[in-house]
């Protein structure tokens, strides 16, 4: 029965290392259809409210990943520490189910054949999805049953339990990226016991993951128009050209002269990796523009150890990906939710777009194959659509250049929930508010969540990073 899960009553024990943190675990229905089956552990952390007399509940806060972050879950509540929030509210974190000291969900680690290429050639294509069959092959066998039970209802469905144990009506919540979403479900399917929320980097309702993942090399390229427009505006500064096309043909130029260097496509996918990532932070555009132009010198002297010197610092993709035997296998499970394409040639076709429209940030990683290609498993049950309907409205944030979450995203989950909607202007920043220090951002979602104040319908402020201060060339 679901109710001997509700009256859990957590065993709290401080941390040791910090005795204002306390630790808990509890217990979850693998299988919520299957209550009297198997348990899985879910891990918690708590800081209690710092103003008791002024407490208002607790608040729950879910990160990104999609997957919470890989076991960041329970430290959140440290990164309210110290904020208006903490005054008011119980600070509650927890690993979701299967990471971080939560049940494992555990793949066997696969090392891929095929080097990381911002570009690759058409003759790569049907390897680098082998390399994806593999990956599934290696999820699934160390995954077994619990990886279809690893999915974004089961999460929202353990916050409730969660909200039960700790004898609380209702819950506030703070969610990013992908938590955001993990937010939205929890309102839908527990619409009374959701108070305040924020949905903080917004995924797109209407998507699936793969257009999730497609739509990043949309929003990666938007920031690089973005920055081209302003590094053409100061050409007596950069000597990049005084057209953002002439800027684009100076990238472009900077590819050729890498890939001729004869190392492979290394430097050139630093390179890519470089202009997209850099174009997201608008205070690191003058110190982008200055690398194209030093890179350029460098690759046209070929002197591919002075390349390799400016590029040191770009790095390319998680390195626990392929280190040990084991990896957590989370990212896999929640991302397979939706359906995704059998047929290769479709990710084929999207890739040779990508390689020539989209290649900054690394734009052809969003559209090969992916392991959802292969899915050898059936989710148990069908994703959930966000609806508002019975509880309090809430508040979106996003920024307009953020390159992993578009901003579409978050004006459509604004539209869909009719929750308000901060927009971070001029911003390629994510997971903002808190975690990305924008004193702007902070000060608005604290006085919702702290007062219930939200700002107008559409609002918008800075972003943290404000352009670089070089005047544009005179007319």
């Amino acid at each position: 029965m679901l109710t001997d899960f509700y009256a859990q009553r957590p065993q709290w024990s401080p941390d040791p290392d910090d005795a204002l943190l306390e630790h808990a675990t509890i217990q979850v229905p693998r299988d919520y259809a299957d209550p009297d089956g198997e348990r899985i552990d879910i891990a918690l952390s708590r800081r209690r409210a710092t103003a008791p007399t002024r407490r208002r509940g607790i608040l729950l806060g879910v990160n990104g990943g999609p997957g919470g972050d890989w076991g960041a879950g329970r430290g959140l509540p440290d990164k309210y520490a110290g904020t208006p929030l903490h005054e008011v509210y119980d600070l509650i974190g927890f690993d979701p189910r299967g990471t971080g000291a939560s049940t494992n969900l555990l793949a066997e680690v696969t090392v891929p054949t095929v080097p990381f290429d911002s570009r690759p050639p058409d003759e790569l294509f049907p390897r680098l999805a082998e390399d994806m069959r593999l990956r599934e092959e290696a999820c699934a066998r160390a995954g077994g049953e619990l990886r279809r039970h690893i999915s974004t209802p089961n999460t929202a469905r353990d916050m409730d339990v969660i909200r039960g144990v700790l004898e609380e009506e209702r819950l506030n919540f703070v969610g990013y990226a992908y938590g955001a979403y993990v937010g939205a479900v929890y309102g839908t399917l527990f619409p009374a016991r959701l108070d305040r929320s924020v949905l903080d980097s917004c995924v797109h309702p209407d998507w699936t993951w793969r257009e999730q993942f497609l739509w990043q090399g949309d929003a990666v390229r938007r920031n690089v128009e973005r920055w081209a427009e302003w590094t053409a505006a100061r050409q007596l500064h950069f000597g990049l050209g005084d057209t953002p096309e002439k800027v684009f043909a100076g990238i472009e130029e900077v590819v050729v002269r890498l890939d001729g260097l004869g190392q492979g496509p290394q430097l050139r996918t630093l390179f890519d990796g470089a202009v997209g990532n850099r174009a997201a932070d608008r205070g690191q555009w003058a110190e982008l523009g200055a690398l194209v132009a030093a890179l350029g010198k460098a690759a046209a002297a070929g002197d591919a150890d002075a390349c390799r010197r400016l590029l040191q610092e770009q790095g390319t993709w998680r390195p626990d990906d392929s280190e040990g035997s084991l990896r957590c296998g989370v990212l896999e499970a929640i991302t397979l939710e939706h359906r995704w394409p059998a047929d290769l040639e479709v990710y084929y076709q999207d890739m040779r777009e990508f390689r020539e429209r989209y290649p900054y940030g690394y734009g052809v990683l969003r559209a090969q194959p992916w392991v959802g290609a292969f899915r050898a498993f059936q989710p148990a049950e069908p994703p959930v659509v966000p609806v508002r309907d019975g509880y309090p409205v809430g508040l979106v944030v996003q920024a307009d250049g953020d390159p992993m979450d578009h901003y579409a995203g978050g004006v459509a989950m604004a539209e869909r929930l009719g929750h308000h909607l901060l927009t971070v202007e001029d911003s390629g920043e994510h997971e903002v508010y808190v975690l990305g220090g924008n004193p702007y951002v902070d000060a608005v979602v604290h006085r919702y969540l702290v007062d219930g104040e939200l700002p107008a319908a559409r609002a918008t402020c800075p972003g943290r990073t404000p352009r670089p201060d070089i005047a544009a060339d005179p007319d």
